[in-house]
């Protein structure tokens, strides 16, 4: 009986190992991120439909940490909107959230309008994260358009554009 006893426990100790516990599986992490073909395709789909309303705009698609991954800025897009598209996908990827909304939270008043004071944060409409199955793959930032709102237009007909390809 003591031998059966000591089997059973051993085999729990070694299947159920103690101190373990969801977070810790070693010294690794993985995460999904857009291919450049994909996020080619979305900032080309973006540019797309901002021309079709007749804008000329940049468009800069970020990884899911903020980094560029693609920057297209039209013939006539003006100078300042490079540097305006990708602070709104960087913002839109730090924060998940997109700039339109961060913009109305962040308002002077707010509990968060000190954040807009970090450096590289844009609070105004055009950036909007990209996400693949409910996880965060990287974020769109378009300027060039009259207002924040379509340039935010814009960046979802983009993102509605690759939809498919972001699906598991």
């Amino acid at each position: 009986m003591m031998k059966r006893t000591c089997h059973l426990l051993a085999f729990l100790v070694a299947a159920f190992p103690l101190g373990a516990n969801a977070q810790d599986d070693g010294a690794l992490v993985s995460y999904q991120m857009m291919k450049p073909e994909t996020a080619l395709a979305l900032a080309q789909a973006t540019m797309d439909d901002c021309r079709e309303r007749g804008f000329q705009v940049s468009v800069t698609v970020t990884d899911r940490f903020g980094l560029p991954q693609v920057v297209l800025r039209d013939r006539y897009a003006g100078p300042h909107t490079l540097e305006t598209s990708r602070r709104k996908a960087w913002t839109a990827a730090s924060f998940r959230t997109d700039t339109l909304a961060f913009s109305a939270l962040t308002q002077a008043g707010e509990g968060l309008s000190g954040i807009r004071y970090i450096s590289d944060v844009a609070a105004i409409g055009g950036g909007i994260p990209v996400e693949a199955a409910g996880t965060l793959v990287g974020a769109v930032g378009v300027s060039g358009a009259p207002g924040g709102e379509m340039d935010h237009a814009c960046a979802e007909a983009g993102i509605e554009a690759i939809a498919v390809d972001l699906e598991f």
